[in-house]
């Protein structure tokens, strides 16, 4: 009975603590998403072994449950960074506990798993013209498909921001169309388009009425009901065309927003620029980017000099 209890209580306070984060933190829907999968997955474990269900948000717990994910996802396309995140999503519930209890946060320095720094995969210049070109301009979203993959290797917006994107948050400054994207935490910044961008999406505007119909949408990439086009979509699109390609990797959006920042820096943009483009809160987010060129350099220094082998 008293583990039923602690059962009851622990759901009570999710809950709680996930009406806390979508109403009086206001955090994004996909980020309450990946919360509510986290806790759900956490109960799951519990459910599996009863051995830390008196003291569920425990040191022991939590680190078994580490264990339990890392076993139970060894063969799936999740790692450790979900692993992470996880752990994040806990330990941001038992001080939402110890607050609302005024008792204790068992999980108040433990830490999540360290995850190891991956180099983000990024297209090279010659397969992202590939990728654009493979775009079937028999299909009736044609503009709007290139507009979309376009838009994402020009600007290197998450798909998110991509699909959130109003006609409101498209603007002319001057000689520049510039677009609006509200990041994570709801961090808005303003990202110029360039030439081949800003073409595709005036072409795709031009007939957007077309799938709208008579319907009020304000959403600028919209799918054949005349709705806002959803991520799954997006990806199919950029998956698609990657295929029609002969691009053997796995070509996703974010595929796009890595090229992206691996060109610039290419090109000689300063990593400070970068980073406001990109919208990362610190740089040394965006300095990730910086290994891919220095491998590139270092690659061609190799195979070049006369003695640097």
């Amino acid at each position: 009975m008293a583990n039923s209890e602690a059962i009851r209580e622990l759901n009570r306070f999710i809950s709680e603590y996930l009406t806390y984060i979508s109403v009086e933190k206001g955090l994004a829907k996909n980020t309450i998403t990946s919360y509510r999968r986290d806790l759900n997955l956490f109960l799951a474990f519990l459910q599996s072994d009863s051995t830390f269900v008196e003291d569920p948000l425990g040191v022991s717990s939590v680190t078994e449950f580490i264990a339990w994910r890392r076993g139970k996802e060894s063969d799936s396309k999740s790692g450790e960074s979900s692993i992470a995140r996880s752990v994040v999503t806990l330990r941001n519930l038992s001080a939402f506990i110890a607050r609302e209890s005024k008792g204790l946060d068992p999980l108040r320095d433990f830490h999540p798993p360290k995850i190891p720094k991956r180099l983000p995969r990024a297209l090279s210049v010659d397969q992202i013209g590939k990728l654009i070109e493979a775009i079937p301009i028999s299909s009736k979203t044609y503009k709007r498909d290139l507009a979309l993959v376009e838009l994402l290797y020009a600007t290197g917006a998450r798909v998110s921001e991509a699909i959130d994107l109003n006609l409101n948050d498209v603007a002319q400054m001057e000689e520049t169309l510039t677009l609006r994207f509200r990041g994570k935490g709801g961090k808005e910044r303003v990202v110029p388009l360039g030439k081949y961008g800003k073409a595709a999406l005036d072409q795709y505007l031009e007939s957007r009425n077309l799938l709208v119909g008579k319907r009020k949408n304000n959403a600028v990439f919209l799918n054949l009901r005349g709705d806002r086009l959803s991520r799954q979509s997006a990806w199919q699109i950029i998956d698609s065309a990657a295929r029609s390609a002969g691009i053997e990797e796995l070509v996703s959006p974010h595929s796009l927003r890595h090229s992206f920042a691996t060109h610039l820096l290419d090109g000689g943009a300063d990593i400070r620029v970068v980073q406001e483009l990109l919208g990362h809160s610190s740089v040394t987010t965006t300095q990730i980017y910086t290994l891919i060129t220095i491998d590139k350099i270092r690659e061609s220094y190799s195979s070049s000099h006369p003695r640097a082998k």
